[in-house]
């Protein structure tokens, strides 16, 4: 019921993303969505392609230091409140986000929210008995 996404560590410096884009292309990997976090030193790019496997794979062999987290997924209207209708829920019963992003299905008027949390069990019980729709995997 995880939604798998690659992290990768990135040292702050002209040219890095690039470096890491080319490998994905020449390795024919699409990136289905992505997010940067950064600092002055360094950055943390998370990622799902659409084969996060042969990523992580063609990344460390090219020398990035990445790693697999699981993520919740869930879909929504895209409409105002749609974001906030599910973290009302989960703020409600305690769970605290560590991080989130989204994106939109523009197709069909959805919207793909994509958040880390401690307790995931938990998080996915609350949702589904809120009838939020849970993803398994991640295909656009």
């Amino acid at each position: 019921m995880f939604v798998k996404q690659i992290a990768v560590f990135l040292e702050n410096r002209k040219g890095r993303i690039n470096e890491l884009t080319k490998v994905l292309s020449d390795n024919k990997i699409d990136l289905i969505t992505l997010s940067i976090a950064d600092t002055n030193d360094f950055g943390i790019l998370r990622a799902i392609t659409n084969d996060n496997e042969k990523a992580m794979r063609v990344l460390k062999d090219a020398g990035f230091t990445a790693t697999v987290a699981e993520l919740i997924g869930v879909e929504v209207s895209d409409i105002p409140g749609g974001l906030h209708n599910v973290l009302k829920i989960l703020d409600t019963e305690g769970i605290s986000i560590e991080y989130i992003y989204s994106f939109a299905h523009t197709k069909d008027k959805r919207a793909v929210i994509l958040f880390r949390v401690l307790e995931q069990a938990r998080a996915l019980e609350i949702l589904k008995r809120n009838k939020i729709k849970v993803l398994d995997n991640l295909t656009c």
